[in-house]
């Protein structure tokens, strides 16, 4: 297993900036940030450390990309771009998909194995009634997923925080029961998890039994943590905005059992990367404060990750 983090926390510095903090740090590998040049519509979003576009169409930079993260010794594992896929607003949709391919078509001129992301939901419309949409948008995205030899991984975050995102948040992959629901109806090989503990923590989902479940289709890991706010719990119970009940903490710093979390993968054969993903309002008032909340989690993970 790759001990590896997220680059969107690196939201202001440079590809080069950050791949220096990485390799002194000592991250392995990076799923790096690859949304669209332009303004970021939600928190942890619209970070571009990778310009898929740009990717396709310079080679002087694609290669630049590769010798800079070889020379520091750290791998590109992933590209991510995390958007609403199925969004109900076809334009919005089009958009979305049209960059996703692109990164698609940037992880293969890179070498990179992997592209992570989000299925998406039409918030406007049912589970049942997303499902019946969900082969018409991703089938086509997964047939050049499969073509270009790329790996494609959902993350299980519902994208669900408060009321903007009601109802139901932005992604339908959330749990074991809609991952095969997901599967049966975009059945590519190349169509995979990011499997994230900290969004089963407040759903109660048992992690370790979905791990076992699904191992083969397991791609990719997160590392976050999440803290319960047990007061707000009683107050306002399971069926809450999630951020009334709960607030995102790096590795360490909240309720997931990391030990049992690590085990269960290392048990189901998984040996892939594993990046931390820090969104913590706690460490965010400075750089200082982003990169020690970066050098922590590091920390705290290798004892896990040898």
């Amino acid at each position: 297993m790759k001990l590896g983090i997220i680059t969107s926390i690196f939201d202001g510095w440079t590809f080069e900036e950050m791949i220096d903090e990485v390799s002194r740090i000592g991250y392995e590998t990076i799923e790096v940030a690859s949304w669209p040049q332009g303004k970021a519509e939600r928190r942890y979003a619209g970070v571009t450390h990778v310009d898929a576009e740009r990717v396709l169409e310079d080679d002087a930079y694609a290669q630049h990309l590769l010798d800079y993260a070889a020379e520091h010794h750290v791998q590109i594992g992933a590209l991510a771009y995390y958007p609403n896929n199925m969004d109900a607003d076809l334009e919005r949709r089009r958009v979305c998909n049209e960059h996703l391919v692109n990164v698609i078509h940037a992880a293969k001129k890179l070498g990179v194995p992997k592209v992570t992301s989000f299925i998406g939901r039409m918030t406007n419309k049912s589970l049942e009634e997303n499902l019946d949409e969900v082969g018409a948008v991703w089938n086509p995205i997964m047939k050049v997923a499969e073509d270009e030899g790329i790996l494609v991984a959902i993350e299980n975050c519902p994208m669900l925080f408060d009321e903007t995102n009601w109802p139901g948040g932005q992604n339908i992959m959330t749990s074991p029961a809609n991952w095969r629901r997901v599967f049966e109806r975009v059945p590519s090989p190349n169509l995979g998890i990011a499997i994230d503990p900290s969004h089963f923590v407040w759903q109660m989902i048992d992690c370790d039994r979905a791990i076992r479940a699904f191992a083969p289709k397991i791609f990719h890991v997160h590392f976050k943590d999440i803290k319960l706010l047990r007061d707000r719990l009683a107050e306002y119970g399971t069926m809450a905005y999630p951020l009334d009940i709960m607030v995102p903490k790096i590795p360490g710093l909240g309720d997931v059992d990391w030990g049992a979390f690590v085990s269960a993968l290392t048990e189901a054969g998984f040996d892939g990367d594993a990046c931390v993903e820090v969104e913590d309002r706690a460490f965010e008032s400075s750089r200082e404060r982003v990169l020690a909340s970066i050098e922590q989690s590091y920390r705290y993970m290798r004892q896990f990750v040898s």
